[in-house]
């Protein structure tokens, strides 16, 4: 499967998003990655639902949300009426994380979960089946144009292993600091989805940069 890109919306122009929106709609950009922080789960606050819902009215792709939040199970309706193709949460986020994944799938979204940088993959062998998604944070979420974590390509790996141990079909997202320089390196780990913020919005030629990446 051609590896999917996901530039991440937080680094739009947020007075320009419609303008924004359209240019990844024309790019080759396969989803659209929208962080959704509530100031207590991250040390940040983005998007509420009004922008999701703008966001949503301009885009023409998927739409790969991703709650930084406590307390997800509360939202889940919500986002899938705003139109969210891929949900996910975060693991450090979940009591009951396999009642969530449920939820979600049934809401007729894809699940997906996120796991922090200090997250061993080993937290998931129970429930790596039911899983479509595992974002590994490649950064310390909450705040864009950190610098990469390089201990990423080692867990992408073995979360590869895990999948292929259990016969799972779950896709591999990489969120944070990634640009050309780490691409090709993260693919061959095992990655299947890159989101990229700063490097996309912040780029003189955003659509060639994303053009850049599927060429990776």
């Amino acid at each position: 499967m051609p590896t999917l890109i996901a530039p991440s919306v937080l680094a739009a122009d947020f007075a320009n998003l419609q303008r924004d929106s359209e240019m990844l709609n024309k790019s080759e950009a396969d989803w659209f990655h929208i962080d959704i922080m509530d100031g207590v789960f991250v040390p940040n606050i983005s998007f509420g639902m009004p922008v999701l819902k703008a966001i949503a009215k301009h885009a023409t792709k998927p739409l790969d949300v991703h709650l930084m939040i406590v307390n997800p199970d509360q939202y889940i309706e919500t986002f899938a009426e705003l139109g969210s193709a891929v949900l996910t949460v975060h693991y450090e986020a979940c009591d009951h994380l396999h009642r969530t994944l449920q939820k979600i799938k049934s809401c007729g979204m894809k699940a997906g979960v996120a796991l922090n940088p200090h997250t061993p993959i080993t937290v998931l062998d129970s429930i790596i089946k039911d899983v479509d998604l595992v974002c590994l944070m490649s950064v310390n979420p909450g705040f864009g144009g950190q610098s990469f974590i390089e201990e990423t390509y080692t867990k992408v790996k073995t979360l590869k292993a895990l999948i292929q141990e259990k016969g799972a079909t779950t896709l591999i997202e990489i969120d944070g600091g990634v640009t050309n320089k780490n691409a090709k390196q993260l693919i061959d780990a095992g990655a299947d989805v890159l989101v990229a913020g700063s490097y996309v919005f912040g780029a003189e030629d955003p659509i060639q940069t994303i053009a850049g990446l599927k060429e990776i």
